[in-house]
């Protein structure tokens, strides 16, 4: 496809009044920075290089129910997508489209998604009517004049449009969005992807979870690669051995948190080479490397801190872009969990005067910082290795108050992908929606994966039986609870035990017992920490047969495409399960 062409096309459907070719560079994030201000989206902070800005208050989480997948055939999308006709759709889309842009600026952008110089990178185009997405793309992704020279005959063309177009004369709003006609569609045939109605990052920023995920997803079942929800951390132990470990959780469920541990046992060492997405490849020497797609981080405000995540805390000292957030009047930002009681005098999310009476906080529990990862002080310069990184272990945690133990180990690749496959999480303010009810989350990617997730379980099994020299598979919880309702586990820098006991297992040093859902250790290093860890390792029977009926009931879900091999795993749990003695 020409893009010049593509351009055209795009701007005579959408008719807008200018068209700008985004160079990438920091004068244009300036300038396009200082006309929001100056129309007042933007509010300048007292740190330096960052701003505060608040969202239409229908429009500041990710929209699965207007998310679509439009494939040629329905069954290629599966029963967790929703799926409209291609021609349906773009016929839509034509009718959304047609004129949405008329008085605004069409700013083009093209993007990188991994190091330029990487040959797992793929590039994309987005066409936005919205300057906070221009913004945001220039911190997300690799972006600008430097792409064209790495574009060869293909991209991953995507147009989004606020959908509020201004005619002449009429005044408008800071935060434009059409929420009753909101519309994420992607279409795998076609490797493209169009949005409308919405500002949100994870439904305006093309590169993130639409491309990244829903259609890489696609390309990386078509191409034999893995495109996942995940973190990636490099872990150096007191010896100076250094590993790395992808981990999977659903969005708002720690990600972050832990990609910038801090860990509390001296001697250990983290670095963060992406907090949120990894493509994953087999090299020829048949072990997995990863690449972190992305430049930046889009992290949850509310409940970060100095004592939570110092390192997130420290990356967002100065250039960052923070929505939804309160605003203090001396033009700093505050959000509920960062350090102490509110200030008086907070501007609320909503961008009104905050009454601490009201019940309400202060930040949407969604609200968002957007800064460079290169600012995090633990950043690992191997994040911009074209080949990627070694995966020495992959993770899967979700929030569980009971039932998954704190951590155990797989039996095998195909009994991890069993893992994934079973993956259920308490739902968070991420997704538009009722939060805190358990739903099933397989591989964290409900949300994300762009096609069947049957035939999604079955690239995994595949990409097992390539080589014998893959990642080990864990399961984590850190969110187990007593009965009283307080947590087991202190979680955050305390997590470090947890990847030491993992980094041993994969080095052949650390101990473990069989038990009916995996290996469970057998002892942690829990010095100076008081913990009830036979409570935190416990292995219930009873309610993991009552979660392996339950597990046997949703994979019905997927029919046919359900893999036999999962199916076998689940019987022989189930068969474990009953002369368990843990």
């Amino acid at each position: 496809m020409d893009y010049k062409k593509w351009i055209d096309e795009t701007a005579a459907l959408c008719r807008p009044a200018r068209i700008h070719l985004c160079d990438g560079s920091d004068g244009e994030y300036r300038t396009i920075a200082t006309e929001m201000i100056e129309k007042g989206v933007l509010v300048p902070l007292k740190r330096p290089g960052s701003f505060w800005c608040h969202s239409h208050p229908d429009d500041v989480a990710r929209v699965e129910e207007n998310t679509f997948i439009c494939s040629k055939r329905k069954e290629s999308a599966g029963p967790t997508n929703n799926w409209v006709d291609p021609a349906e759709m773009h016929q839509r889309l034509r009718k959304l489209f047609s004129g949405c842009m008329e008085g605004r600026t069409m700013y083009v952008i093209p993007y990188c998604m991994g190091p330029l110089a990487s040959p797992y990178s793929k590039i994309g185009f987005e066409i936005t009517d919205s300057p906070y997405v221009v913004l945001s793309m220039k911190i997300m992704t690799r972006m600008g004049s430097a792409v064209l020279n790495h574009l060869k005959d293909s991209f991953i063309p995507g147009v989004h449009s606020v959908g509020v177009p201004l005619k002449p004369g009429q005044k408008d709003v800071p935060w434009p969005c059409n929420p009753a006609h909101r519309c994420i569609a992607h279409f795998p045939e076609e490797r493209s992807i169009w949005s409308f109605g919405s500002g949100y990052g994870g439904n305006a920023m093309l590169g993130k979870k639409c491309f990244a995920l829903r259609i890489a997803s696609i390309l990386g079942r078509d191409e034999g690669w893995l495109a996942e929800h995940m973190l990636i951390l490099g872990l150096t132990n007191p010896k100076g051995e250094k590993k790395y470990i992808a981990a999977a959780f659903p969005s708002a469920c720690g990600k972050t948190n832990l990609a910038m541990i801090t860990p509390t046992l001296p001697g250990w060492k983290v670095q963060c080479v992406g907090d949120d997405i990894a493509w994953m490849h087999i090299a020829p020497d048949g072990r997995l490397y990863a690449i972190n797609p992305e430049a930046g981080y889009f992290g949850v405000a509310p409940g970060t801190s100095m004592k939570t995540n110092p390192n997130a805390m420290r990356t967002m000292a100065h250039d960052t872009l923070f929505t939804n957030v309160a605003l203090t009047p001396d033009k700093e930002v505050w959000w509920e969990g960062m350090n102490g009681p509110p200030p008086r005098g907070l501007i609320s999310w909503l961008g009104s005067e905050w009454d601490p009476q009201s019940g309400k906080p202060a930040a949407h529990p969604n609200s968002r910082f957007t800064v460079s990862a290169k600012q995090c002080p633990i950043y690992d310069p191997a994040a911009e290795d074209p080949q990627g990184v070694p995966i020495s272990a992959i993770l899967f945690g979700g929030r569980r108050n009971s039932l998954i133990p704190l951590v155990y180990e797989s039996f095998s690749w195909q009994h991890g992908t069993f893992l994934g496959a079973s993956v259920s999480s308490e739902t968070t303010a991420a997704a538009k929606g009722e939060t805190g009810k358990v739903r099933h989350d397989p591989f964290a990617m409900l949300p994300f994966c762009g096609y069947h997730m049957g035939d999604y379980f079955a690239h995994w099994l595949a990409m097992g039986r390539r080589s014998d020299k893959l990642p080990r598979i864990y399961g984590v919880n850190w969110f187990l609870k007593d009965r009283e309702g307080h947590f087991l586990w202190p979680g955050y820098g305390e997590n470090s035990r947890i990847l030491k006991w993992i980094f041993e297992r994969t080095s052949g040093q650390a101990n473990a017992k069989k038990t009916a859902i995996g290996y469970l250790p057998t002892t942690l290093d829990l010095t100076g920490l008081s913990v009830d860890l036979k409570q935190l390792l416990k292995v219930d029977a009873t309610a993991w047969q009552k979660e392996a009926e339950e597990l046997a009931s949703y994979f019905t879900l997927f029919g046919d495409r359900m893999p036999k091999p999962l199916l076998e795993e689940l019987h022989q749990l189930s068969q474990r399960l009953k002369t368990c003695t843990s």
